[in-house]
């Protein structure tokens, strides 16, 4: 009996492991495949952006990754037909999703992962699982119910956000569903920000992981902060004040840029209209990206103050010589005049500037040159010293470099116009680098928006020196602040309404005929203003530009001389600094034709 009893029992046992390894094999394979290992990257947490102070201006919060295993959804696994379909009905309210998608995404064969909604808030996720639990509570209670919920799971991750709302936000870019940068500094120092990935493996059961069957880990490593040269006070001072008058003179946009003029430092690059990183959704694609460094446009008579230094450096005149200003003149195939009719004009060099003459301005750089050849050879030689025709040194995606022809592409008009600033086209980055340039003593320091990195160890990494390039001699240089103070400070300057108490003030006013991006053809105005402060001891240069105004003034004097005014009095209040309060020179702008000129002038003047 003892050994039939054994007999037996090895029989079942026999039977049994047939059973497995033979008739079941399929089925136990299949159970054996729900726990098997799985594994996952582990988003790196993103850099910060911060102002020159450490003021975050783009920063990462915990988010999760609403993440699916389509196998836990199948008839097979939860014994009912519908299973993804009152899922979907649970999830959409939640995760504001359309439930027919996401029921279709439950429904994805042979794989073990879905992605079902990016980046949702740890409040989300948390009304998620709560009601998993319930679900499985009721499963646990009551065989026929079914927790339709058991395969959806979280991946940890992180959401970028703007605490300023829209400030800065051309610089700042933004960061598309992929995690990268998708404009502005997030796109250009996308990898210093983004760190690199980890991945994490472990042994799951049902959807749920396994805490006793072992894991690996590979940490994700975190990016770099990133320092601007942006103050943020600044920035909402130049926005706020672009903004309000876009808005007031009903134009197509503006911009407006502060820079340190010592260093080349930006601590300002406004736009208007622009743009809330944090809801793409609600933007206007015209209105996304930089318009500052992205629109090329020509500058008007912003720019004559190029064709002054080169007048000035080559020793052609000087701020006294006299210039005759005719009401029109005849050059070339085309008859020029100034902004308003006027009588003939006995003016200075300086006074040319100071009342933005046109005339006055194609007769002096014609002074540049034997012939108008040579002329446009030396004009163009300045510009691009000064910066035109090539990028600014920002490195910033889609930044244009505007457009200078060679000298011997110049058409007829061209060699005309381009000494008053029509017939070359530039971004507002360059206008403003001119001037900073002339602010510090003739020589040019690349533009800079990063001061530099801080690393996952705290390590902080300065940015690469900017390149400095002498344009102009040092004397040249300060006589153009002297007759550019002419243009704010006396009565028949152009720039009076930049006019800062207490401060002694450069500045040049411009209003250039607008080509329509849209058409190619020369509708409306580019009306603008460019100066620094205080003029005898520069720290800061602002400029301004506003395009297509179609209410009220156009005149670059009028609507962006008083902008001018706000931020460069907020900047200097900000930086602290001081008027010197010396007196200013004050160049004549006019003579007396019925006097003899004064002796003086240079040995090589024509």
């Amino acid at each position: 009996m003892v050994s039939l009893g054994l007999t037996l029992v090895m029989l079942a046992f026999v039977v049994r492991l047939f059973q497995v390894q033979a008739v079941d094999a399929d089925a136990y394979a299949a159970k054996a495949e729900k726990n098997r290992y799985s594994s996952h990257k582990l988003a790196a947490e993103r850099g910060a952006i911060t102002d020159r102070g450490g003021v975050e201006l783009a920063t990462s919060v915990d988010a999760y990754d609403i993440t699916a295993d389509p196998t836990l959804f199948t008839p097979k696994e939860t014994k009912i037909g519908d299973a993804p379909e009152q899922a979907a009905g649970l999830l959409a309210p939640i995760l504001g999703e359309d439930a027919d998608k996401l029921a279709q995404k439950l429904r994805t064969p042979k794989t073990r992962f879905t992605l079902l909604a990016r980046r949702e808030t740890p409040q989300v996720w948390k009304q998620i699982k709560d009601l998993r639990a319930t679900l499985a509570e009721k499963a646990s209670a009551d065989p026929k119910a079914v927790n339709v919920l058991a395969g959806v799971l979280a991946v940890p991750t992180s959401k970028r956000v703007y605490p300023n709302d829209g400030l800065a936000a051309g610089i700042l870019g933004w960061v598309n569903a992929d995690g990268k940068g998708g404009g502005g500094v997030e796109q250009q120092l996308n990898k210093e920000l983004a760190g690199k990935q980890g991945e994490i493996r472990y042994a799951q059961s049902g959807g749920r992981q396994v805490p006793t069957a072992g894991r690996s880990e590979k940490p994700a490593v975190p990016g770099s902060d990133v320092e601007l040269t942006i103050d943020r006070d600044i920035q909402w001072a130049a926005q706020d004040a672009i903004t309000e008058q876009v808005r007031k003179s009903n134009a197509d946009r503006g911009y407006v840029i502060v820079q340190d003029t010592r260093t080349g430092e930006v601590l300002a690059m406004a736009n208007a209209p622009g743009f809330d990183p944090n809801d793409l959704s609600q933007a206007q694609s015209t209105s996304l990206g930089n318009a500052a460094l992205q629109d090329a446009f020509e500058p008007g008579s912003t720019a004559k103050v190029m064709s002054m230094a080169a007048v000035l450096e080559e020793n052609a005149a000087t701020p006294g010589t006299r210039v005759t200003v005719p009401n029109r003149l005849h050059r070339g195939d085309r008859l020029f005049q100034d902004d308003i009719d006027h009588p003939t004009w006995y003016l200075t060099l300086n006074g040319v500037l100071a009342k933005s003459s046109n005339i006055g301005t194609i007769l002096a750089t014609g002074e540049l040159g034997k012939t108008q050849k040579q002329a446009n050879k030396v004009l163009h030689s300045y510009l691009r010293k000064f910066g035109l025709g090539k990028e600014t040194g920002l490195g910033f995606p889609g930044e244009t470099s505007g457009i200078l022809a060679p000298p011997e592409k110049w058409s007829t008009s061209q060699q005309f116009t381009i000494p008053f600033g029509q017939g070359v086209s530039i971004n507002a980055m360059q206008a403003a680098s001119v001037y900073s340039t002339i602010a510090n003593g003739g020589v040019r320091v690349e533009p800079t928006l990063v001061r530099g990195t801080k690393g996952p160890d705290g390590r902080f990494t300065p940015a690469p020196a900017p390149k400095k390039t002498r344009v102009v001699s040092t004397k040249t240089a300060r006589t153009l602040a002297q007759m550019l103070e002419s243009v704010v400070d006396d009565e028949e300057g152009t720039g009076t309404k930049a006019r800062i108490p207490g401060y002694r003030v450069a500045g040049k006013t411009g209003t250039a005929n607008r080509v329509d991006p849209k058409t190619g053809r020369y509708r409306g105005y580019t009306s603008s203003f460019a100066g620094f402060a205080p003029a005898d001891k520069p720290r800061v240069t602002v400029y301004c530009a506003i395009q297509n105004a179609t209410k009220g003034s156009y005149f670059g004097g009028q609507i962006c001389g008083p902008i001018y005014k706000k931020v460069m009095q907020f900047a200097l209040k900000t930086l602290q600094a001081p008027p010197t309060g010396k007196a200013p020179a004050r160049l004549p702008v006019t003579f007396d034709p019925g006097r003899p000129e004064t002796p003086g002038r240079p040995p090589n003047g024509r």
